[in-house]
């Protein structure tokens, strides 16, 4: 049984190693399926992309139709003539249209994890099938620039200074946020609305039962997402995120899969970053008179803009520190080639040049 599992895991890790080898098809595969997906959604009149809270028309669909078609032909001319550079700046570009397409996916991740519905399925799927595309997209634009020679897994390390402070800003952002909810949480007020005001409104907005049952116990879903992703941020940037640490019980000393961390950090940062960043620069003009912040459940705009300079400023802060450390983590986890010391190098190269085929074809030593 052990055997056969070794058997099974050595085949998964040597299939993976071969990624260059398989991920120009399988990306053409996706944009086939993903260009598909978009026009059956366009012509049962279904909406895939939303402007705000409301669907948008059916015929935005069309921008799906086009980023697979796209995705499509660029993978078949890369087979054809291989990756050039003209084609990897195509293939990078529709890895960002894509990549826009699955904005979205980590608020359909939160949505679910608290056994609350999303807002649309087709929705749903559209932005997983983005994720998965992101991820094929950009593996076939990086499929031909693999190290030479065999792989090294490098050792673990922390990561710069500098990251480390960007994880420090992005858990200190955090703090005000995470106090504004636990009070709302505990039943006190702040800016302007009780504990008891947001809890109808969140009922009033179609929380689950799940999230409701956290603030009747004086938690908030959010805060506790926010203490697992400073968790993910400290991964990214202290060793213990490559190997896994002593706590970790029987997965003690194994490495980690670079993937584990990464996954959610890309999409987290993709996710936060944007929003957050360009929430702030509302606010900013909010705050400024030159736009008027919704009122949306609370007494007043000052209200709601002081919740929005707290939340947004927090997202921002700490989707920038994210990528920062994700992009660390993967560098410092990339595999590097494993060189021939000079000194064998030489050796080998002696013994060639040392010895000569005789006349029976075998090898005898010039000095002889």
């Amino acid at each position: 049984m052990i055997g056969a599992t070794g058997t099974t895991k050595a085949r998964w890790r040597t299939w993976l190693q071969r990624w260059p080898c398989w991920a120009g098809p399988a990306t053409t595969l996706w944009a086939a399926v993903y260009a598909g997906f978009g026009l059956t959604c366009v012509l049962s009149g279904k909406a895939l992309l939303y402007l705000g809270d409301a669907p948008g028309p059916s015929a935005l669909g069309w921008a799906v139709v086009a980023v697979g078609s796209l995705a499509a032909v660029t993978c078949c001319v890369v087979r054809r003539l291989g990756l050039r550079p003209a084609l990897r700046v195509v293939l990078w570009a529709v890895c960002l249209l894509a990549g826009l397409a699955a904005f979205g996916l980590l608020m359909d991740f939160i949505t679910l994890a608290f056994g609350q519905g999303v807002d649309s399925g087709m929705a749903a799927a559209n932005h997983a099938l983005a994720a998965v595309g992101v991820g094929l997209l950009a593996a076939t634009a990086r499929s031909v620039r693999r190290p030479s020679g065999a792989a090294v897994v490098r050792p673990p390390s922390a990561a710069s200074r500098p990251v480390q402070l960007a994880a420090c800003a992005g858990t200190v952002a955090f703090l005000p946020y995470a106090a504004m909810k636990l009070i709302w949480a505990s039943g006190g007020t702040f800016a302007g609305m009780t504990g008891a005001e947001m809890r109808a409104a969140s009922k009033r907005n179609g929380a689950s039962g799940i999230w409701l049952t956290l603030e009747s116990w004086g938690l908030d879903g959010t805060v506790l997402l926010a203490v697992l992703g400073t968790f993910l941020l400290w991964g990214l940037v202290r060793p213990w995120g490559q190997v896994f640490p002593r706590w970790t019980r029987w997965l003690s000393g194994r490495r980690v899969q670079r993937w584990l961390p990464l996954t959610p950090a890309l999409i987290g940062a993709a996710s936060l970053a944007p929003y957050g960043v360009l929430g702030v620069g509302y606010a900013a003009l909010a705050t400024t008179g030159v736009v008027t912040m919704p009122r949306g459940d609370f007494h007043s705009p000052s209200d709601a803009l002081l919740v929005a300079w707290i939340g947004l400023g927090a997202f921002a802060v700490y989707g920038v520190a994210l990528a920062v450390a994700a992009r660390s983590y993967w560098i410092r986890t990339q595999p590097t080639a494993r060189r021939r010391s000079p000194i064998r190098r030489a050796s080998s190269t002696a013994t060639t040049l040392g010895s000569t085929p005789g006349p029976g074809g075998a090898r005898r030593d010039r000095d002889s």
